[in-house]
Order: C-alpha cells, then structure tokens, then sequence
C-alpha cells in the first residue's frame, strides 16, 4: 500500500472527528462544511480503495490475505459516508457526535490496513 496516503486519510479522518466532536460539544448538528469535510475524505478512501485493488491486480499480495485486505478497503471507504447519512436523520449534536465516531473508526481501520499489508511499503 502507499503509506503516505495511508497516513494522510487517518490524519484526515482524526481531524474531521476532532472537527465534528467540537460541534457536537458546542450543541451543533452536522452542517454543510461538514459534509464538504466527509467528501474529503471520502475521496481519499476512495483512493486507497482503487490503489489497493490495483496493486492487488498486479499480483502484491498483503501479509494477512486478500479477502480480509479487501473487506478492510471496503470497510473504510464505507464508514465516514454511512456516518454522514446517519447525521442527516439526527439533526442534533448527536449527528455530530455520529460522523465524528465514523471518523474514528475510519482511523483505526487505517492502523489495521497498515497491519494486514505488512506494516510497510509502497
């Protein structure tokens, strides 16, 4: 995998839950520019997950197995999306409070993406 991208999503993706849990503290729905910051990072999911069946396509094979890389991939570029979704039927700080677990659950995906590939690599 690609390190760099893999560091630069989980880096996203923990600032959009610091973002979010802020709004959530101050008693604030998910609003606008929250869903331009979950389309952010969402592309950079959908990056890894291109790049990932790509280098799969080409024969590198991650440590832990493809099926279990691949459901991981999918896995991450669902989470912050199917958060964001579920923020638009709680408009309250709890829709805050929603994204920004997606969030952090899309930043441990990363850690444990980094761990099935092989820790490293490019």
């Amino acid at each position: 995998m690609l390190d760099a991208l893999t560091l630069t999503l989980g880096v996203a993706a923990l600032a959009l839950a610091v973002w979010c849990g802020h709004a959530a503290y101050k008693d604030q729905p998910t609003k606008d520019w929250h869903f331009i910051g979950m389309a952010v990072v969402t592309v950079l999911a959908l990056a890894q997950l291109v790049i990932g069946a790509v280098r799969l396509f080409q024969g590198a094979r991650p440590d832990e197995g493809g099926v279990i890389f691949v459901a991981y991939l999918v896995g991450a570029f669902a989470a912050v999306p199917a958060a964001g979704f579920l923020s638009l039927s709680e408009r309250t700080k709890w829709g805050s409070v929603t994204v920004a677990a997606g969030a952090v659950v899309l930043a441990v995906l990363e850690v444990r993406l980094t761990d099935i590939w092989g820790g490293t690599g490019a």
